[in-house]
């Protein structure tokens, strides 16, 4: 099953099977009764080439390369890990230099904003490259931290006080019922779950767009999705919506390892789980904010 991830929507380039060895030379097979003996033959035809040996004129074929060693769910979980990691770590750097106050608080959305769009512009390029670069995968993680560090400080300042805690451990929440639905087979990845699910993304991506393009033009947030009701309802859709692609990411994991793909492409793994994470991430954050604003 293809997932609508487009990080793992690469690996379908970078499949291999173990090159089948494809001979060209031509054996002489002997008359029965055995091979011809040594030297000229008597009626001016060419002496017979033994069994196992190859004609004058055969050409030799280099061997193919040895294969790569495969991915197994030891490079995954590593790799996952140190992406994951370093997301943690420039957020919690972010968040302890470069506080937010009320002095500074154009300067911390413009660094987060920054650092939003270059880990946007890495995560694009990564996508499109045929094989995984583990610079532009760190990368992202590293930019991505510094976004999700100054926004959620910022809202754990500004908007929901203690928040964050809650957040991260409901991340690890939606993470958990997640894998145990996967490993049970609760939810079954059919070709219709598959659609269903990219159109609600599409659907709500350009719903989030046009929030934005009301808010850029001095409209403010007239759609509604971040605050009441229908703030609420927006962020469970995006929350269900991270649990939906989490649950695709993970059949594509598998499916990747029972392939036997290059290990290599245990870092398109970890790459595709970080970004689903940290939709996740931001969705909980949402919910959680408009329900500590509605208090």
């Amino acid at each position: 099953m293809k997932s609508t991830n487009p990080v793992f929507s690469r690996w379908g380039a970078a499949r291999f099977a173990a090159p089948a060895e494809a001979s060209t030379r031509r054996p002489v097979h002997t008359p029965a009764g055995g091979p011809p003996a040594a030297g000229p033959r008597t009626d001016g035809a060419p002496a017979a080439t033994p069994v196992g040996t190859l004609a004058p004129d055969a050409p030799t074929v280099p061997r193919a390369a040895p294969a790569a060693p495969a991915m197994t769910l030891d490079d995954v979980v590593v790799r996952t890990a140190t992406t994951l990691g370093t997301v943690v770590l420039t957020a919690v750097l972010s968040w302890l230099l470069l506080p937010v106050d009320e002095a500074d608080l154009g300067r911390s959305c413009g660094i987060a904003l920054g650092a939003a769009v270059v880990a946007f512009a890495l995560a694009m390029l990564q996508a499109v490259r045929r094989l995984p670069s583990p610079a532009l995968i760190l990368g992202y993680a590293a930019f991505e931290g510094v976004f999700l560090g100054v926004i959620s400080g910022a809202t754990s300042t500004y908007f929901a006080p203690g928040a964050v805690v809650q957040t991260v451990l409901g991340t690890f929440a939606v993470s958990a019922a997640v894998l145990v639905a996967h490993r049970m087979r609760w939810i079954r990845v059919t070709r219709r779950f598959t659609g269903f699910l990219a159109s609600a993304a599409a659907g709500f991506l350009l719903l989030l767009l046009a929030d934005l393009l009301f808010s850029a033009l001095g409209a403010g947030h007239d759609l509604g999705v971040h605050c009441g009701v229908l703030g609420l309802l927006f962020g469970a859709v995006g929350v269900l919506l991270g649990a939906g692609f989490l649950t695709l990411d993970l059949r594509q994991v598998g499916d990747a390892l029972a392939e036997g793909v290059p290990r290599e492409q245990a870092w398109l793994a970890a790459f595709g789980l970080t970004t689903t994470l940290v939709w996740i991430y931001l969705e909980v954050l949402q919910v959680l904010t408009v329900l500590d604003g509605d208090d």
